[in-house]
Order: C-alpha cells, then sequence, then structure tokens
C-alpha cells in the first residue's frame, strides 16, 4: 500500500502539476472538512518524533492577534497506510514522505477532490524534512490559507447582504453575508454588524483615507492605529467618555499582503473599550487605491467573552477579502 501511495505521489508531483492547463477532463469528488482543519498525512513513528513536533509548531502555532492562544489551524494526523476513499478528500492536506532522493516540496492543487491543496513535503532524513518544513513554511501556510478563504467565500455567497448604497459611496464591492446589518451609514463611514449570541457581536467598518495618513515602512503600524484610534472614538457610539481603543499591552503585528492585487497592510491585534471591562481581537486592512490617492480601509473586530475567536476572526478576514475597488 504504502509503495502504491508513493508512486501515486510521484505521479502527480511530476506528470499531474499541469492537468488545469490542458484540455482532459477529469472526475474529482467535492473534498470535504471543517475550515482550518489539515490532515496531516505521516507515519506514526515521525509524527511521535522530532518531525511532529516540528509541524504542530508551525501549524499548530497562535493566531497572531487574539488575546488568548488559539491554533493557526486544527491538525488530524492520518497515518499512509489508511489514507484512501474519503479521508483522501480533506479541502487541505499535508503529505509528509521519507523516501524521497532529495528533499523537496511541492504544492499540487485538486490531487484527491475539488477544491482541494495538497503541500507535500519529503527527504531522505528527519533533518531534511525539518528544514523543508522550516523553509517553506510561509509558502505552505499561504496556501492553505487562501483555499480556506476561498472555501469560506464560497459559503459567504449563498446569501449576501444587500450593501449597494456603501458600494456606491465608497466605489468598491465587497461580499458580506445577510446575518450582517448596517448599523450607521454615513456618506464616508459604514459600521456592519452581526450578533451571535445574546451581547455577542461581530463588526465591520469601512471607510477611507488619503494615502499619506500613513508612513511606508515598519512604522506605518503607529499611523495605522492612530487612525483607527481616531475613527472609533469618534464614529462609534459610545457613552460619555467610553470608546474603542487599541490595547496598549499588545503590540500590533504588521504584515503586508494583497486584496485586489493591490498593496495592503494588515494589522493584528487585541482592542478594549477606555474605562469599561470589554475587549476582543480586530483585523484592519489598509488597502492602497493609488488611482483615488486613498487607503480604503476595510475593518472588522470581535467582541465574544468566552467563545473561541480564531473562526470569527476568519470570517471577518474572508469577507475583507472579497472587496474589489471598481
Amino acid at each position: 500500500m504504502r509503495v502504491i501511495f508513493s508512486m501515486l505521489i510521484c505521479l502527480l508531483l511530476f506528470t499531474c502539476g499541469n492537468d488545469s492547463k490542458n484540455d482532459k477532463k477529469v472526475y474529482l469528488p467535492a473534498s470535504n472538512g471543517n475550515l482550518n482543519s489539515i490532515s496531516v498525512v505521516i507515519d506514526n513513528q515521525l509524527w511521535e518524533g522530532r518531525v511532529g513536533e516540528n509541524i504542530r509548531s508551525i501549524f499548530a502555532a497562535p493566531l497572531n492577534g487574539l488575546p488568548v492562544d488559539e491554533p493557526l489551524f486544527k491538525i488530524r494526523q492520518i497515518p499512509p497506510q489508511v489514507f484512501d476513499g474519503f479521508a483522501t478528500r480533506s479541502r487541505i492536506i499535508l503529505k509528509i514522505e521519507k523516501e524521497y532522493l532529495e528533499a523537496t516540496t511541492k504544492i499540487v492543487d485538486e490531487a484527491f477532490a475539488k477544491p482541494q491543496t495538497v503541500a507535500v513535503v519529503g527527504g531522505k532524513t528527519d533533518d531534511d524534512i525539518i528544514n523543508q518544513l522550516k523553509d517553506n513554511k510561509d509558502k505552505i501556510i499561504d496556501a492553505f490559507n487562501k483555499e480556506e478563504v476561498k472555501e469560506k467565500q464560497r459559503r459567504i455567497n449563498l446569501s449576501l447582504l444587500r450593501d449597494e448604497k456603501m458600494e456606491e459611496a465608497l466605489g468598491f464591492t465587497v461580499d458580506i453575508p445577510s446575518a450582517y446589518r448596517i448599523s450607521k451609514a454615513t456618506d464616508d463611514f459604514f459600521w456592519i454588524r452581526k450578533n451571535i449570541s445574546n451581547s455577542k457581536t461581530m463588526e465591520l467598518m469601512f471607510y477611507e483615507v488619503p494615502l499619506e495618513t500613513i508612513s511606508k515602512g515598519d512604522s506605518a503600524v503607529v499611523d495605522i492605529v492612530k487612525m483607527r484610534d481616531n475613527i472609533t472614538k469618534t464614529k462609534i457610539p459610545g457613552e460619555e467618555g467610553i470608546y474603542m481603543k487599541v490595547e496598549e499591552a499588545y503590540a500590533p503585528s504588521l504584515f503586508n499582503t494583497i486584496i485586489d492585487n493591490k498593496p495592503t497592510y494588515e494589522v493584528r491585534s487585541v482592542w478594549r473599550m477606555n474605562e469599561y471591562p470589554m475587549a476582543g481581537p480586530f483585523i484592519t486592512y489598509m488597502i492602497e487605491d493609488k488611482i483615488n490617492n486613498r487607503y480604503l480601509v476595510a475593518d472588522g473586530y470581535v467582541y465574544a467573552p468566552s467563545l473561541s475567536k480564531r473562526d470569527l476572526v476568519f470570517e471577518l478576514e474572508s469577507i475583507i477579502k472579497s472587496v474589489k475597488i471598481k
């Protein structure tokens, strides 16, 4: 069984990688699995040793910007000898092979099911595999995240909020689930909310600022925090002296990403209410729109005490990454 599977993986890597570029039609079953859950196909001995430790430290590392530690992905180990049939249909798969002639990392789309992303990491020794994991972790995580965002957006598109007024005012489109409602709408600021249960909420803000508002480089995060604090203090209703601000005890994480083929700053951290015991995670995206001399700002935040927040933040991320500037 193991020999057959290894041959199949080699075939996928070296001959099937270009199937999407030709006219050959191959039937693939629908993929399955919970969002942000990785099936790790790996021998039990490797899983229990250093290779498994490195996989867990990379793919189950705490997600940036949450008030308590929650893993980047949930992980399920599958021994190679039972990786067959239904088990091969997981949407994201990490396959570890220790019989490669040379160390390698390959990412294959729709190897066993559709849609699907499979990362195959191989090497002759444990050290070969560990080094491949460390050297290619960002590439693999990015590929897995894109697959999961795409799946979440597919689910979101089953029922969308009517938000034409906002899209016309700010010159963009975005796919927001119909479970959200617009709580505040002005010519230049829109506040959108979804009740989870009782007083727990997920919220979005959309607005624009001139390009010169944000400095380039690492100092951009300081300007973004200052800008966000000003917006939440002046635009989000609250009792006198009570307003949302970025929690100073958590250092914001700044990333460079791409949305709608445009350079984008991504900031993740924690907000809290001034003079009131409320807090939660937020994500802010500054989408550079040079044609209109502005950043389109898309911001999502969560208030959900006692609930896990990873999947809630991921929903906001998926919504925001559907933005397209007109």
